[in-house]
């Protein structure tokens, strides 16, 4: 579903603020992988995200989707491909604008623009089921301002809207960085239960290495740009924290302070 092949990027090259943010990255998802990515900061967790969702070019490599090369796309036309959810909850909805017609500009993603703007029943009754999914009543608030949601309503909508015309690929860059712990934890449910019920293939950036263990099928861990552990399958339920760490030190050739260089 996912083929990264050999891809760089070095951010001001031949300045003295030059960063080699990726190297040689090669990573291939099959149809319904759920990975984790876990690492320190610096270590290309975002990067590669960015990279696959087309923020900026890449130096060298390639990335295709669903068997589409878009190494050369923009990231307007990899939207067709992608759902996204951001670390901040402000990011991915429009404050001033109602729960459902953010729904429905989520819906028409992708499509061509006309002048006919609405939003029929059968849609309304649709948005309806799919926010009553969620279990937070937003269903009984389609006519309110996103803006007045809490952090935690504001990312559960979010989600729903990136996966609402099931994308090839969702990406999730440390989507509940910013909630509260118990927050955290609905949000991350949710997207579990949304990634198992639609099939979907996903990757997921986190800090913090409980929930990598604990989500997902296939974890990767990152280190200064390379991908230098990517554990499946039943090796990746054995993992214990103790044993990631391990693993990382021999991947890396150095050992974890605790969990200060993942945690950082």
């Amino acid at each position: 579903m996912l083929r990264i092949e050999h891809i760089a990027k070095t951010f001001n090259p031949g300045t003295i603020t030059e960063k080699r943010a990726l190297t040689d990255v090669h990573l291939h998802l099959k149809p319904g992988d759920f990975v984790t990515v876990i690492g320190g900061n610096g270590a290309g967790k975002s990067t590669m995200l960015n990279a696959v969702a087309g923020v900026f070019p890449v130096d060298h490599g390639t990335i295709a989707i669903d068997g589409v090369d878009v190494t050369h796309l923009p990231e307007h036309k990899r939207a067709a491909f992608l759902g996204r959810v951001f670390q901040d909850p402000m990011t991915g909805t429009a404050a001033t604008m109602n729960i459902e017609e953010n729904m429905a500009l989520a819906m028409r993603r992708g499509e061509r623009r006309g002048l006919r703007w609405g939003i029929s029943a059968m849609e309304r009754r649709m948005y309806q089921e799919q926010l009553s999914m969620l279990g937070l009543g937003l269903e009984n608030r389609m006519s309110s301002k996103v803006g007045l949601l809490s952090g935690g309503q504001r990312q559960a909508l979010t989600l729903l809207m990136a996966t609402l015309r099931t994308p090839k690929l969702l990406l999730l860059d440390e989507h509940t960085a910013a909630l509260d712990p118990k927050t955290a934890a609905k949000v991350l449910e949710l997207s579990d239960k949304i990634i198992a019920q639609q099939k979907l293939t996903a990757l997921m950036i986190t800090h913090n290495m409980t929930d990598a263990l604990a989500y997902g099928n296939r974890l990767i861990m990152m280190h200064e740009g390379r991908i230098v552990v990517d554990v499946e399958g039943e090796q990746k339920k054995r993992l214990t924290r103790e044993d990631l760490m391990s693993l990382f030190g021999k991947a890396a050739g150095k050992e974890l302070d605790g969990d200060k260089l993942l945690l950082s």
